[in-house]
């Protein structure tokens, strides 16, 4: 067999991974979706749904590695493209960890439609950091499809801004607590949506972290953020 149609085999094979991973992405959003959905209004059938979809990124994310350690195996690839390899595995780790949180939201969610289904405060921090959790894992997929080192820098800056709205809503929610003690267990429960929400921000942040990895060659992972963004900015790859 020629080198050139080994090329051709290997580069089909990265091209497929590439595609099932967006697909396990799209999985994600659309759970986000149906999680802010449920903050407006308590539905059962979009809390199967999430966990329907929970199921799907599992086995999504066992088919992906196992297919990603036979390429590894048969290929011996070296340079970017085993960079590229490794941060698919550990980009759809973090997918299905996404979709963990999404499972604990509908949760949650379906424990403050037995309370009652009334909110103790405004939600309207709550759904901002949805939102923004929501944008920034929907940038991060683009910016994985486009290989795009620039663009995953600024998704770790907005990262912070979840953390932002996230603190502020858990100020008021520990005031309200402490003015309003009976509504404790309702409101612990949005504390944990919260806290989930973040933590899919967190989660495409990681994402993020891996393009500029596969692009610039670097492990920017617990790194100050404006050294990972003239790393990202440089023109030089590795």
């Amino acid at each position: 067999m020629s080198d050139k149609h080994l090329s051709s085999q290997f580069d089909a094979a990265l091209n497929m991974l590439s595609t099932r991973l967006l697909e396990m992405g799209g999985v994600v959003e659309r759970q986000i979706t149906r999680c802010l959905s449920l903050l407006d209004a308590y539905d059962a059938a979009l809390v199967e749904d999430i966990r329907a979809s929970e199921r799907e990124l599992n086995a999504l994310e066992i088919e992906i590695d196992e297919e990603i350690h036979r390429v590894i195996a048969r290929r011996q690839p070296a340079a970017r493209d085993l960079r590229l390899l490794m941060a698919m595995s550990k980009c759809v780790t973090n997918l299905e960890r996404m979709g963990d949180e999404a499972r604990k939201i509908s949760k949650r969610m379906r424990r403050v439609d037995e309370h009652g289904g009334t909110p103790p405060i405004s939600l309207a921090e709550l759904k901002q950091c949805g939102e923004l959790a929501s944008s920034i894992l929907h940038r991060v997929l683009d910016a994985f499809a486009r290989m795009d080192a620039a663009a995953a820098a600024q998704i770790v800056r907005d990262d912070k801004a979840i953390d932002d709205v996230f603190r502020a809503f858990v100020e008021r929610l520990a005031t309200h607590m402490n003015e309003a003690p009976r509504a404790i267990t309702v409101a612990l429960e949005y504390l944990f949506i919260a806290k989930a929400l973040e933590r899919i921000g967190d989660h495409a942040k990681n994402i993020a972290e891996f393009v500029v990895f596969v692009v610039k060659g670097r492990d920017v992972r617990h790194i100050p953020l404006r050294e990972l963004e003239r790393e990202a900015l440089t023109n030089e790859a590795h």
